[in-house]
């Protein structure tokens, strides 16, 4: 038989003693420490690094690392060439959304209701969002290709005469190919957020406006785009924030070219950093970039979490 005063060893109410508490806390800081350590030698590092190369000239066609002050920041923002691939990328970033949105709304209204097929027809619709911006890129631009791309041939039987367009090359159908491969690749997207939105709407809802005698578009303006209109911004918002970056389709389909009438800001500071070795100047973009960007994320984030809050 245990006696008294081994029965009153430890807690009646089976709490850990201080000692024991510290030891748990101390084993499980050792056991993310690695992990910790790891993420803050590889993020805050080269944030440190990159913030050293904005008041330096770090180019590597020119020796040392003299002190410049803001003269970086200067150059990006004072330079034609990154002010006008700004301007692309706030066009193409605002066209592709606004399509694959559209597009995307149409298909999952089709898709809501059952019929037979339909998880068929949604893998095979969801199937460009596996597929690398490269090889999406690299296909477009064999669909696209002048004079050897079917694209031009099918428009010539179609329409009864020589189609002979410089997709590639030739303004606006170099834009117009970018936004082509872009809203076929990101389109299932939007698609896959917003049929999830609808199919999470009661259907009493709509059997309930049914018996009111409300129209189709009456219910759709005061039923499902209010019920999904959380949704419809945080798809805009994923989507947005990725199109802002567009590098892959640009730097195989056109190159940035003709010239530099397809630099996108991302191709700009790629340009500039990886193929002129100003790195200073690219690292420069790079934060100016980066703070619009938050802006932009900022003003989306703010906008969805007051929409959660009603």
């Amino acid at each position: 038989m245990m006696t008294g005063a081994a029965a009153d060893v430890g807690p009646k109410d089976g709490r850990q003693r201080p000692s024991a508490r510290t030891s748990d806390t101390w084993f499980k800081w050792l056991l993310v420490a690695p992990a910790a350590v790891l993420i803050l030698a590889i993020s805050i590092y080269p944030l440190l690094f990159s913030i050293w190369v904005l008041f330096v000239n770090y180019d590597f066609q020119i020796p040392g690392h003299a002190f410049v002050g803001l003269k970086n920041f200067k150059q990006v923002i004072f330079d034609p060439v990154a002010v006008y691939s700004l301007w692309v990328t706030v066009a193409l970033s605002t066209i592709n959304v606004v399509v694959e949105f559209l597009l995307g709304l149409a298909i999952a209204m089709a898709m809501a209701n059952t019929f037979r097929g339909r998880g068929v027809l949604i893998s095979v619709l969801i199937v460009p969002l596996f597929i690398s911006p490269i090889i999406v890129g690299q296909v477009w631009v064999l669909m696209l290709h002048s004079p050897f791309g079917p694209t031009n041939y099918l428009l010539s039987q179609l329409l009864g005469y020589e189609v002979t367009i410089k997709w590639l090359t030739g303004f606006p159908w170099n834009f117009v190919a970018l936004i082509l491969a872009d809203v076929w690749q990101w389109t299932p997207f939007m698609f896959v957020i917003l049929l999830a939105g609808l199919t999470s709407i009661p259907p009493h809802v709509y059997e309930a406006a049914e018996l009111d005698g409300v129209g189709p578009w009456q219910t759709f303006w005061y039923i499902t785009v209010p019920y999904i209109a959380p949704m419809m911004l945080l798809a805009v918002t994923f989507r947005l924030l990725d199109a802002i970056r567009l590098f892959d389709t640009i730097f195989i389909m056109t190159g940035g070219g003709p010239g530099t009438s397809t630099y996108s800001a991302s191709y700009y500071l790629y340009t500039i950093g990886f193929t002129q070795f100003h790195l200073s100047r690219a690292t420069a973009g790079a934060w100016i970039f980066m703070i619009l960007t938050l802006l932009v994320v900022f003003l989306l984030v703010r906008r969805l979490l007051t929409m959660e809050s009603k």
